[in-house]
Order: C-alpha cells, then structure tokens, then sequence
C-alpha cells in the first residue's frame, strides 16, 4: 500500500483485480477491477488496497530509472 506521495513523471494506473481507495489530491475516489487513473507530474497521489489480491498495472513517463536499479 503506497503512502501520498508525488513524484514529476505523468502515471496512468490500471486496477488488474481487485479493488481499492485512490486518492488524487487530496480527492478520494474507489475503483475496482477495469478502472484507470491518471497522475499528472507532482501531483499528491496514493491508493489503499481493499482486498489482499489486488494488483495494479502502472506506467509512468519520463520511463522510473529508479525502478531499473
């Protein structure tokens, strides 16, 4: 489960399975299996998951070299 954090890549998240609690500054919105988010550049984000299995598909550019490491 991710904290709010912000970072300066634009992200999109797909919800894979599962279900959770998005929140996009400071907005909270639930999504479930299907749904996408979008994450502008530095904007406060984070998500809690609802369900041990959840998984989530995340992209992110410029491309994370942090996450090559």
């Amino acid at each position: 489960e991710g904290s709010v954090h912000s970072h300066p890549h634009e992200q999109i998240g797909n919800v894979v399975s599962g279900s959770g609690i998005f929140t996009l500054d400071g907005k909270k919105t639930e999504v479930a299996m299907g749904d996408s988010m979008y994450i502008p550049s530095n904007t406060p984000h984070g998500f809690k998951s609802y369900e041990e299995n959840t998984v989530l598909m995340e992209t992110f550019t410029p491309q994370r070299d942090d996450f090559l490491e």
